[in-house]
């Protein structure tokens, strides 16, 4: 009698560059009931689950190209909750060892026994099954937001509730939580999905040129108007209009949006021709639009029509729980990509990221992530990379090893500052980067940079 057998729709992807170890491991698999798929590459296995679904991954650790490790940090950014089993030799045991302080589910060493590899899928797939059973589902459609904080997971709910109703949203945050990703999962679970997601950067773009956008224009109803040109919100008809920083549109523009809203049609610049329109707006800000309201910069009329439904994506520093899971995301989109492909972080580097504050949010982080990558000096970011990098640019991140903040929050031109303090801080930081630049023969250019950069 089998000892350990599984459900029928149990899916296996075992991953092994060894292919006469992937049929052994596939067989006694299947020999228990589980339906096992083998591929040689963890460039491969991404494929594969990109592909379909499955309940658990059993990869090699040592492979060529990305190794098991890589493909872990793939999976716990990309597929939460699936579980990863590690098959290691005897002298890759602590690495293995690592890998579980890491997320991975268990491993199981070689030579390994047969009834050993059965029960420890099985225990992986019963946790998992337990673990998806206490959390609610992530959106739908959407891979790149990322997060299992109680913040995070109360995002994911209203995502789900809003998106399929057309409701007009207003999505609010500090500068890089990461409105336009809402933005876009919003889009792809509503009833618009397969219509165009529209966006437009409203701060970007002067008064005139915003209109015009906006709106469209008629031949000829400016200079350079040569023919008639369509607008934006016209492009998102039967689909969704995303107006990135809708603060800082102006009063004249306001008007307009508002009948868009309201009767849902707009006339083009130049034009009397009325335009009929079917489209959703999703709005976003981190302005403090109450405010704005109060001192008559903004339409209390607009505000209203636009805060329907809203929605308040939390800094970082609210969900600092999310902070590994960031960094583990952002570590495998690199590691797909063709800069540094294979490069994965070790454990003790994500424990500092975690340590630190960051006042710009997940595109800090991002960013922070991906300088790191580029200037690693091998396939693993170490612990010891992030301390360098660290101490290169004057930031507010640091709560870590040193226990308190370098600079004040928004570095060294934070809008808490007085121009004398910036000046002075900035005086301060040129007169370091002369140094720098003076050892390497270029103080002209170094005077050249501080002049430039104090009379601004």
């Amino acid at each position: 009698m089998l000892p350990f057998m599984a459900n029928v729709s149990d899916a296996v992807l075992v991953v092994d560059d060894d292919v006469a170890i992937g049929k052994v491991l596939g067989a006694l698999l299947e020999q228990r009931g589980y339906a096992a798929t083998l591929v040689p590459s963890a460039e491969e296995a991404v494929r594969e689950l990109d592909a379909r679904p499955y309940d658990v991954v059993l990869s090699d650790v040592r492979m060529p190209g990305m190794d098991g490790l890589g493909l872990l940090d793939h999976v716990l950014a990309r597929f939460p909750g699936l579980p990863v089993v590690l098959v290691t030799a005897h002298g890759s045991v602590a690495l293995a060892v690592e890998a579980m302080k890491r997320g991975a589910a268990d491993f199981v060493q070689k030579p390994f026994d047969k009834d050993e590899i059965a029960f420890v899928v099985q225990k992986a797939l019963a946790a998992s099954r337990r673990a998806r059973t206490a959390l609610p589902p992530a959106p739908l459609n959407d891979s790149d937001l990322v997060g299992e904080s109680p913040a995070m997971l109360a995002v994911f709910a209203a995502i789900r509730k809003v998106a399929p109703t057309g409701s007009t949203v207003l999505i609010r945050g500090e500068t890089g939580t990461g409105k336009e990703l809402v933005a876009r999962s919003l889009h792809a679970n509503s009833r618009r999905k397969d219509e165009a997601f529209v966006t437009v950067h409203c701060a970007a773009l002067p008064e005139t040129l915003l209109e015009s956008e906006l709106f469209g224009h008629e031949k000829g109803a400016f200079t350079g108007a040569a023919q008639r040109k369509p607008g934006r919100i016209e492009l998102a008809h039967k689909g969704t209009l995303f107006l990135d920083e809708i603060g800082d549109v102006p009063k004249s523009v306001q008007v307009k949006l508002l009948r868009v809203i309201q009767e849902r049609e707009l006339e083009r610049v130049g034009g009397t021709q009325t335009v009929r329109v079917d489209v959703r707006i999703v709005a976003a800000t981190h302005r403090d639009l109450e405010a704005m309201v109060a001192s008559g910069d903004f339409r209390e009329d607009l505000f209203y029509r636009l805060a329907v439904v809203p929605l308040r994506i939390p800094p970082l520093r609210e969900r600092a729980d999310d902070t590994a899971r960031l960094v583990r995301h952002f570590i495998a989109d690199f590691a797909r990509g063709e800069t540094r492909p294979g490069i994965r972080i070790d454990g003790d580097a994500v424990t500092l990221l975690t340590a630190q504050s960051w006042p710009g949010n997940v595109r800090q982080l991002q960013n922070f992530v991906e300088r790191l990558v580029v200037l690693a000096d091998e396939d693993v970011v170490t612990r010891a990379e992030v301390e360098r990098e660290l101490t290169r640019v004057p930031s507010s991140m640091s709560r870590g090893a040193a226990g308190t903040d370098s600079f004040p929050p928004g570095g060294v031109t934070g809008p808490h500052l007085s121009l004398d303090a910036r000046r002075k801080e900035t005086e301060r930081l040129l007169e370091e980067q002369d140094v720098q630049i003076e050892a390497a023969g270029g103080r002209a250019i170094g005077g050249a940079v501080r002049e430039t950069l104090l009379a601004t």
